[in-house]
This record gives C-alpha cells, sequence and structure tokens, in this order.
C-alpha cells in the first residue's frame, strides 16, 4: 500500500525532513568542550559540559580492549592518565545505538583516539576508518611491540573479534 500526499503536503514534509539533516548536522559540527569526570574503558568516557550535563563519549575510529579481555584495565589506566579530571574539546561524529556521542577527543593539541593507537592500547576500528594516520599508528606500535603488542600472540585479540566470539557462544 503506499501513501499518497497532495503535492504541497509532500514539499512540506520534504523541507521539514531537510531542516532536520541540517540541525542534526549542525549539532555535530561544533566541537564540545567538556571535563572529563568518568573513565569506563579505553575507548569510552564520561564528561561533564559547563552547563552541568554528562555526556558518554565513544571514540571516534578506534576500539580498546574489552576490560575483560587482555590488557583492557592496561588501556583504561593508560586513558585516564591522558584525560581524567581535565578539560577535553570533543568533536562529535555521530551516535551510536546506545545513544553515546562518537567523536574525536583533544586534550589540548593532542588528538587522544591517535595517542591511544600510538601507544598501543587501542586497534585502528577498520569498520569505520576514516583516517589512515591510525593504520600507520597501529603499524607502528605493532612493529614497536608497544602495548598490547607485546602481550603472547594468542592474547592479541582485536575486540570486534573477541565481542563476536563470545556472542556467539
Amino acid at each position: 500500500m503506499r501513501i499518497r500526499f497532495p503535492a504541497h503536503t509532500a514539499r512540506l514534509l520534504l523541507l521539514i525532513a531537510a531542516a532536520l539533516i541540517l540541525i542534526t548536522a549542525s549539532a555535530f559540527a561544533d566541537p564540545i568542550t567538556a571535563r572529563v569526570v568518568g573513565v569506563h574503558d579505553g575507548d569510552t568516557i564520561t564528561v561533564l559540559t559547563p552547563d552541568k550535563r554528562q555526556i558518554k563519549i565513544r571514540f571516534a575510529e578506534i576500539d580498546a580492549p574489552e576490560l575483560s579481555q587482555p590488557y583492557g584495565k592496561k588501556a583504561k589506566q593508560l586513558l585516564s592518565l591522558m584525560v581524567f579530571g581535565k578539560d577535553v574539546s570533543i568533536t562529535p561524529v555521530t551516535t551510536d545505538r546506545y545513544r553515546r556521542i562518537v567523536a574525536r577527543v583533544f586534550q589540548g593539541n593532542s588528538d587522544i583516539n591517535l595517542a591511544m593507537v600510538q601507544a598501543g592500547a587501542a586497534w585502528a576500528y577498520r569498520q569505520y576508518l576514516t583516517d589512515p594516520s591510525l593504520l600507520e599508528a597501529e603499524s607502528e606500535a605493532r612493529n614497536a611491540r608497544t602495548g598490547l603488542w607485546a602481550l603472547q600472540p594468542d592474547q592479541i585479540t582485536p575486540p570486534w573479534e573477541w565481542r563476536h566470539a563470545r556472542t556467539a557462544r
């Protein structure tokens, strides 16, 4: 069954849809400055905005080991050292299915997403990757056996594979 609208109604609906897209896009265009008040794991933080709103942030384009994976707790500790209690600038990219803002996070001039990969505390998340410098950083960390790359080979499992294996059980 197909619903037909009069031409003027269809144009109005298209205008409303376009306006919503523009509003959503502009909401993600401006960086957010906030203080980090929580570090959940190696790629998720909670920030407090100047107007006292708490926002959960998932780091874009990287995937850190889950807490119960080898190196998961160390990745969380490293991220805590980098950002906990500090002001960060968040450049939103999208929201995920858990309603977290997915973003690039900067502390001063440091790209924390990139820093986590350089430290061997996260992978470049290939499924969502747009920044090739993350792949380069991952390769350099792997070659230098930095962070998780110093683990025994059987302990190095990308989080997306680890999660998939856990849900398949």
